[in-house]
């Protein structure tokens, strides 16, 4: 028998959805077989899968000890460096500054050098989140951004900050802004784009049309050029995204002449092996906070500001 006391991370969960999350290895069709034969009890009776559990609440789970997690696993990001860039870190939440390289999480590589890794490390080291006391959680991402991008990504320390955040962002109470490099000085100086989009699932790639056709999503793009480098005919954009979807910047101003420098998959190769550049030039440099609803623990965040200024791109190519 296995016990497990409800902490305030834990609270507020479905039983089934708990159970998911503290015994990963039980087969979902088990938990609501094992629920029925009273194996699994709340509080020492029986329960219902829809009920919601309360700080303080005992899980008693009559199951065998083949379903309960290594302990290694719970500690697998102990192989990751401690090293992250803090842009912002409260009692709630990290803003990091992902480097352009690292991937957010494990991906097909299996490398345990990822952003999650490294925060749940530092997050250890400074004692501030233990995986012998917690059941259902870990510190969670609320955002991703791809490999060869850099920026802030949010990272939730506790499971109502992770809530509130989520929230937040599908309720785009966030605004975020990127800077790239295109190839080419666009003729406009500041523009609001509008397109159409579709994405092969095979090849991951986005393809942009000019008008409206089966299948395809609008996407809407605003720049702003800051500065030109006549002699490298490139260019350094603010760019705005008015919709998300998958590769917007950088296949939307690929679509109008002007590929990010560093793309292989929208761009040139040919020109980024004569710059030497293989990521592309793109960066999530700047987030605020401007809630319109209730935001509880996070509410000291609104109307805040956060820039990243050390950019690979930004001084290289361009004085300002």
């Amino acid at each position: 028998m296995k016990e497990f006391r409800i902490n305030k991370n834990d609270a507020g969960q479905r039983v089934d959805k708990f159970i998911t999350k503290a015994v990963p290895a039980l087969p979902k069709n088990l938990i609501y077989k094992y629920i029925r034969l009273k194996r699994i009890k709340l509080n020492g009776k029986r329960c219902e899968i829809s009920a919601k559990l309360n700080e303080g609440d005992i899980m008693q789970l009559y199951i065998n000890d083949e379903f309960f997690d290594n302990a290694d696993s719970k500690t697998a990001f102990l192989s990751a460096p401690a090293k992250i860039d803090i842009v912002y870190e409260d009692e709630n939440i990290i803003l990091a500054d992902k480097k352009t390289g690292l991937v957010v999480h494990e991906d097909e590589s299996g490398s345990a050098d990822t952003l999650i890794n490294r925060i749940t490390h530092y997050l250890y080291n400074k004692g501030e989140y233990s995986p012998e006391a917690e059941h259902s959680f870990a510190p969670a991402l609320c955002n991703r951004i791809d490999r060869n991008t850099g920026g802030i990504v949010i990272c939730a320390k506790n499971a109502e900050a992770l809530r509130v955040m989520s929230q937040k962002i599908k309720d785009r109470e966030l605004h975020k802004k990127y800077l790239c490099v295109t190839v080419g000085i666009p003729e406009a100086k500041q523009a609001e784009l509008k397109a159409y989009m579709i994405k092969d699932e095979k090849t991951k790639k986005v393809t942009v049309f000019d008008s409206p056709a089966e299948g395809t999503k609008t996407m809407i793009t605003k720049y702003r050029v800051l500065a030109e480098n006549k002699q490298l005919d490139i260019a350094l954009l603010e760019v705005d995204l008015i919709t998300g979807r998958t590769h917007q910047i950088r296949a939307h101003m690929a679509h109008i002449g002007y590929p990010l420098l560093g793309d292989g998959k929208y761009g040139s190769n040919r020109v980024n092996r004569q710059f030497g550049v293989k990521t592309q030039a793109l960066y999530s440099y700047y987030l605020k906070f401007d809630f319109k609803t209730e935001s509880g623990s996070l509410a000291c965040l609104d109307k805040k500001e956060f820039i990243v200024k050390d950019i690979w791109f930004k001084d290289k190519y361009f004085d300002i």
